[in-house]
């Protein structure tokens, strides 16, 4: 049997520049999914639990409803 080194040193090249960037790929991915997120996973009601509270706005402003819908998009409630 023919051993080549330098298809070997090729080989073992690419899975090492493949492995690099499949790595490189999922952290990058992972970073953009925590970056996505707005809402901490904790903070998510399990089961049928709702939120049932209002927030209080500092001056006792109410949202507009452009905030309002804003805030709707942006928590997905």
């Amino acid at each position: 049997m023919v051993f080549s080194v330098p298809k070997a040193l090729r080989r073992l090249f690419f899975i090492v520049i493949f492995v690099a960037l499949s790595c490189l790929f999922y952290n990058i991915m992972d970073l953009l999914h925590r970056w996505m997120g707005p809402v901490p996973d904790s903070e998510i009601p399990e089961g049928s639990a709702v939120r049932a509270f209002r927030e209080i706005q500092p001056g006792g402003g109410e949202l507009s409803p452009s905030e309002r819908l804003r805030l709707y998009y942006w928590y997905g409630e």
